[in-house]
């Protein structure tokens, strides 16, 4: 018999990804087509912010989503995989207020609109191109969260809240950023390190007239200072209680307390509250009822309240003030100082405390069921994370502000019935439209209950957050017939898979507004992944000069090596590092897999008459246990297990090892072997081929598929990865593999000492121990033994090849 590879190329050529990128689309290979007989898994994608050119830590990590979808297609689900941008909020109105030099108060607001969508556009192209290009293989949706579709749903939501009484309007203490000139949430808060100084500075206690210290790294602050404070338990300043203080420059009087968030031991032990210097003053002026004197306007600059500093912003009242004070004497001493402040999570603007008027969600009162839903009804994979969410819960301080006074979101919507004293009362509309009360015209059921006929519609918009924590409910497409599965995948069959950098913010928001519309979590399943860092292991930024585009392992390399780095590279939940040596490991597997698919492919395939050999049994005990430790992994959202144990398994295994051992029986050209026995290597060599590719096709879906379409005539994705056959499933052969390949390297390692190739047949007696003795015709046609014993030879006369195997050599 004549055997010829029906694989004709000789080696894996990565420009074919092109070519089948091309017939997956033509094919509508992904396309969602709900079978109501299949089980359902729909993936709440993270839709990404199209600020700019993704890095390649960023496309790792949707990669890895992708390879979530197609196992799970592969097991016969319906998955509905969407992807489209999150295109609201103050990233895009930052990138376009930078790139063209204006502010968005000084333009008109639907010109500014308009250079916020062309920037958006731009980007999101880019991104879908490049996601793509590594394999991607979702839905694309044109209609982002700044679609009036997406925006529509966003106001049902909040209509459904408001008239359920969990949605109110009131002035408190914001956190502030003057620079967005918007109110922040907590969880829009990050810290920075900055050098500072602490500034001892000289207050006089009006009864006494004694001087006394007060160190703050805040003296911009000193015109909204309210009190002053110890601790209790200070006895220092135990005599100081009751009376006042004169607070320099302005020369204010100020009650001196005790409070116990005091700290005795920063500073001088005592410490000026102002309002607000931070989180902890606002507590302490909230619990001793003192006065709000607030100095900050919405912009950063110090309003009346300041005095002669009026106008200043607050860097420049800072200098100021230091600099009158050292004038006057005030100024103890100054000592440098690196300390953490709290700054915009978007433009990275210190933020600051002022009063505002907004709009705020109830969850202060909801968190013990928040946490008892998250610890109930909640499945999160790596579990330390389900702990991250819920101290997270529990750490919250304030309702929710949801409004914000930008111009790219969605418009809260209200429109406000104007009486004739000028009382403003808010009129919700009907759902079911995308209102923009700041230009539209109100609908008939709001005239209707405006007796006066003046109506002023709102033009404040939502929290970015309060768009995309209803991402679970779009991605079921509820805003699509064809594809709506909302009624039965919620909440069982929904998948949140995101990066731990955002589960105080994407993962909490859609926990909350999930239990306040529905009383149940947002999704059964959440997948949390690390964050993709360089080589150094350093988080990427523009600013450092370490970013990785991701298009220059894909023209190097291939899409499948990038995709198998992103697996291999890090366990789920943990950070994964670039790495090019590791994309090159993900090339060449690409590479020997082709070879191994095209060596087998020289042999016919066959399912009868055939039989196995002790070797082939062990090899498919192997198969089995590889295939069902990868399942379970990938059943739990888990790439990194399968690569590492496919990879490890194909190449270390079954190419080095059983390839090398069947290859005399798969020809027979010697007629060594019976027909059956050589059947037999042609069944396991297709068997596992067929069983290893389809479990590698979600990560490495181009090398497979060319492969499988080149076999069989059509796409591995259509194919189903099945449970692995009990059939092969027996310890007693799988115990053969470790003491057989132990075997191989060991005579291996005498050949090469002893200046023989491979080929060449050893001379003398070779004794192996008695495990091995099902494979002895294997084992001797496969390293040319001209005697095989088993067991220990006699006397002393023997060369030992192997102590602990028992291997030895007589001559």
């Amino acid at each position: 018999m004549e055997f010829r590879p029906r694989l004709q190329d000789k080696r894996w050529d990565v420009s074919k990804e092109v070519e089948l990128l091309r017939k997956w689309e033509e094919e509508g290979l992904f396309e969602v087509k709900i079978d109501r007989n299949k089980p359902i898994l729909v993936i709440d994608t993270p839709p990404p912010y199209p600020s700019g050119r993704p890095h390649i830590g960023g496309i790792a990590h949707y990669a890895q989503i992708d390879m979530v979808a197609r196992y799970f297609r592969m097991r016969g689900y319906n998955v509905v995989f969407p992807f489209y941008a999150d295109r609201n909020g103050l990233p895009v109105e930052v990138q376009v207020e930078r790139t063209y030099g204006i502010n968005m108060y000084e333009i008109p607001r639907e010109k500014f609109l308009e250079l916020c969508r062309k920037f958006l556009d731009e980007y999101e192209g880019e991104f879908v191109s490049i996601y793509r290009r590594w394999g991607g293989s979702f839905i694309y949706w044109r209609n982002g969260t700044d679609s009036e579709e997406y925006r529509r749903v966003t106001q049902e939501t909040f209509i459904e809240l408001w008239r359920r009484g969990l949605i109110y309007e009131t002035s408190r203490p914001t956190l502030w950023c003057p620079r967005c000139r918007t109110a922040l949430a907590e969880a829009e808060v990050e810290y920075k390190d900055e050098d500072s100084y602490l500034n001892y500075i000289k207050f006089r206690v009006k009864e006494t007239g004694e001087d006394i210290i007060i160190a703050t790294t805040r003296p911009e602050l000193l015109p909204a200072t309210v009190a002053v404070a110890f601790n209790p338990g200070d006895d220092r300043y135990r005599r100081l209680e009751g009376l006042h203080a004169i607070v320099p420059p302005l020369n204010q009087e100020v009650p001196i307390l005790t409070h116990p968030s005091v700290k005795p031991d920063f500073g001088t032990g005592l410490e000026m509250i102002s309002t607000f210097g931070d989180t902890r003053d606002l507590m302490v002026v909230n619990e001793l009822r003192l006065p709000m004197k607030i100095i900050i306007n919405p912009d950063g600059t110090l309003n009346e309240g300041a005095g002669k500093y009026r106008g200043l912003s607050v860097r420049e009242a800072r200098e100021t003030i230091i600099r009158d004070l050292q004038e006057m004497g005030l100024i103890v001493k100054r000592e440098p100082l690196r300390h953490t402040v709290p700054i915009c999570w978007r433009c990275k603007t210190p933020i600051e405390i002022i009063i505002t008027k907004e709009y705020f969600l109830k969850q202060l009162p909801f968190k013990d069921d928040l946490v008892k839903m998250v610890r109930n009804e909640m499945v999160i994979k790596p579990p330390e994370y389900a702990q991250t969410l819920i101290d997270w819960i529990k750490s919250l301080e304030f309702d929710w502000p949801i409004s914000r006074r930008r111009y790219y979101g969605t418009e809260i919507p209200i429109w406000y019935c104007i009486d004739d004293e000028g009382n403003a009362k808010p009129i919700i509309p009907n759902p079911g439209k995308y209102y923009r009360p700041w230009r539209d015209e109100p609908p008939p059921e709001v005239k209707e209950q405006c007796p006066s006929g003046k109506l002023v519609g709102e033009d404040r918009v939502l929290d970015t957050w309060f768009d995309s924590s209803i991402s679970w409910i779009y991605a079921t497409g509820y805003t699509k017939p064809e594809i709506r599965v909302f009624e039965v995948a919620y909440p069982h069959s929904i998948l949140r898979p995101q990066g731990y950098d955002i589960i105080r913010t994407w993962l909490y928001y859609s926990v909350v507004r999930a239990y306040l519309l529905y009383g149940k979590p947002p999704f059964k399943y959440v997948r949390i992944s690390g964050m993709g860092l360089d080589e150094k292991g350093e988080a990427m930024h523009k600013s450092k000069g370490n970013i990785i585009d991701p298009m220059l392992p894909i023209e190097k390399y291939g899409a499948d090596a990038a995709r198998f780095w992103a697996a291999a590279s890090a366990k789920l939940g943990s950070d994964y590092r670039y790495s090019e040596q590791l994309i090159r490991t993900g090339h060449d597997f690409a590479v020997k897999l082709w070879n191994i698919a095209r060596f087998i492919s020289s042999f016919p395939e066959v399912n009868d008459d055939y039989e196995l050999t002790a070797l082939d049994l062990m090899i498919l005990a192997k198969m089995n246990d590889v295939a069902r430790k990868a399942i379970e992994a990938y059943n739990e959202f888990d790439v990194y297990v399968p690569i590492n144990l496919i990879y490890d398994f194909m190449w270390h295994v079954f190419a080095d090892h059983y390839l090398e051992a069947v290859k005399s029986r798969a020809y027979n050209r010697e007629g060594s072997f019976s027909e059956g026995q050589q059947r037999g290597a042609w069944f396991t060599l297709y068997k596992v081929l067929k069983t290893m590719l389809k479990l590698l096709a979600p990560i490495m879906p181009f090398v497979t598929d060319e492969i499988w379409r080149s076999l069989y005539g059509e796409s591995i994705h259509r194919q189903l990865i099945e449970d692995p056959d009990p059939r092969f499933d027996n310890a007693e052969y799988l115990r053969l593999l470790e003491p057989f390949m132990e075997f191989n390297s060991a005579i291996w390692t005498y050949k090469n000492r002893a200046g023989l190739s491979l080929n060449e047949a050893i001379e003398g007696i070779v004794y192996a121990p008695e495990i091995l003795k099902p494979l002895e015709a294997e084992l001797r046609a496969m390293h040319k033994i001209r005697e095989l014993r088993f067991g220990k030879p006699e006397g002393s006369n023997y060369e030992t090849l192997d102590e602990k195997l028992g291997i030895y050599l007589v001559k």
